[in-house]
């Protein structure tokens, strides 16, 4: 059994496709493409990890559909569907510069850049239509949501899982 954190989620099995064990998967990435050059992927069952080999994959509609080397059968991708899928942590696409992952920031501090004060701990990002937002427990009554946007983050580094934002005076009474 491996550690949990070295897999990263990128979809869920969907409903099966055809009588040869195909099956849908509905991603949980920007990246649908990064299916069809997989060669493995990992599938949860009850908080393990399983290794499967690809045998075929490819998009049906934008939607990737993959089949499993040892899933030859409709009745044997059944047992599969709304299953997790993942890749092992190192397998991730590459992002832009100054462009990060949800699981990259959940567990970063939160300083306020003028008196280095620790503010928090970022436990969620929250995707809305105009901009991410940080959920950031403070410890020291409710979550606070803070704007995701280059006006208030003045740097952020994952490596040492620091963020270092200008509060405007939303932490004032933390």
């Amino acid at each position: 059994m491996s550690d949990a954190s070295e897999y990263i989620t990128v979809g869920r099995l969907g409903r099966t496709r055809g009588v040869n064990g195909e099956i849908y998967i509905t991603p949980l990435t920007d990246f649908p493409d990064r299916f069809l050059d997989l060669k493995e992927i990992f599938v949860e069952h009850r908080g393990v990890w399983e290794r499967f080999e690809i045998r075929s994959s490819r998009l049906i509609g934008g939607r990737p559909v993959l089949g499993f080397a040892n899933i030859l059968t409709l009745e044997d991708a059944a047992r599969l569907t709304n299953r997790h899928v993942a890749v092992r942590r190192e397998e991730v696409v590459e992002l832009p510069e100054g462009s990060y992952y949800i699981f990259d920031l959940v567990g970063c501090t939160v300083v306020e850049a003028e008196t280095d004060r620790t503010l928090g701990e970022v436990v969620d990002v929250r995707q809305y239509p105009a901009n991410d937002a940080y959920l950031i427990r403070t410890g020291k009554g409710p979550d606070v949501l803070f704007p995701a946007v280059r006006q208030f983050i003045r740097s952020i580094d994952v490596a040492n899982k620091r963020i270092v934002i200008d509060s405007a005076g939303l932490f004032d009474e933390v």
